[in-house]
């Protein structure tokens, strides 16, 4: 298996794609193309995880005891805190939650000191589309890979272009990165240890044909594959309120 970065698609083409729009304030902040070169792939594996929908946070409040207290993020992906408002949380670190907390509270508090730890994570699930005999979303097992997830999906149809898999991650201040990855073999390269193994929301999908254009190809079949779920993880900005 191997995995190669795309040149030619450019992150604000794959973001428009996917539907993402600027929440009430600053839209993410995105990278305007991916070179083509190795780009740290340690950094896909190292990120923070993003919070999503059912995830538990703790807030502890140092300055304001009173106010710490466990949230669960709510279905439109936001958390409610008194003197804070809705603050968006999905598609976000703790650390982001955090600060945008510290934003929020110090109209109401001098200086507030406040950590945000995440407790739980509800759900662990990747998509797995396109050419596969069982698309949806699937429960990630334990550390997998991309053939996995389609082993998974039932495995490739006859029609699936298996050299050519589009692997889709979001990560922590909007950026979405993708590569193909060839799973005709099984086996797994070394090349794309910097994306294993796969997280929750990965998107694995499995075209009919070559993919020569990757923004092109994601506008017209990824993004109306996708389901809710997935969508609006995909589809939030790098707003906070």
């Amino acid at each position: 298996m191997s995995a190669r970065p795309s040149s030619a698609l450019t992150l604000a083409a794959i973001l428009a794609a996917m539907g993402v729009a600027a929440c009430a304030s600053a839209p993410a902040t995105v990278s305007q193309e991916i070179v083509p070169e190795p780009w740290a792939l340690a950094d896909l594996a190292d990120a923070p995880y993003l919070l999503a929908p059912g995830d538990t946070i703790e807030i502890i409040v140092h300055t304001a005891p009173e106010l710490s207290r466990e949230l669960v993020i709510a279905p439109d992906g936001r958390i409610r805190m008194p003197l804070a408002g809705p603050l968006m949380a999905m598609a976000h670190t703790p650390d982001e939650v955090a600060e945008a907390l510290r934003e929020a509270l110090s109209t109401e508090l001098r200086d507030p000191d406040l950590d945000v730890i995440a407790t739980e994570f509800a759900s662990q699930k990747v998509f797995v589309g396109g050419e596969v005999r069982e698309p949806g979303m699937f429960d990630l097992p334990g550390q997998i890979d991309p053939f996995q997830a389609i082993v998974m999906a039932g495995g490739l149809t006859r029609d699936a272009q298996a050299r050519d898999v589009l692997l889709i991650r979001r990560l922590p201040g909007g950026e979405v990165r993708s590569a193909l990855v060839d799973v005709s073999s099984g086996l797994r390269d070394p090349a794309l240890a910097g994306w294993l193994p796969l997280r929750r929301f990965d998107v694995v999908y499995v075209p009919r044909t070559f993919i020569s254009q990757q923004n092109q190809f994601v506008q017209q079949y990824v993004r109306d594959a996708l389901p809710v779920q997935f969508s609006l993880f995909y589809d939030v900005g790098g707003g906070n309120r």
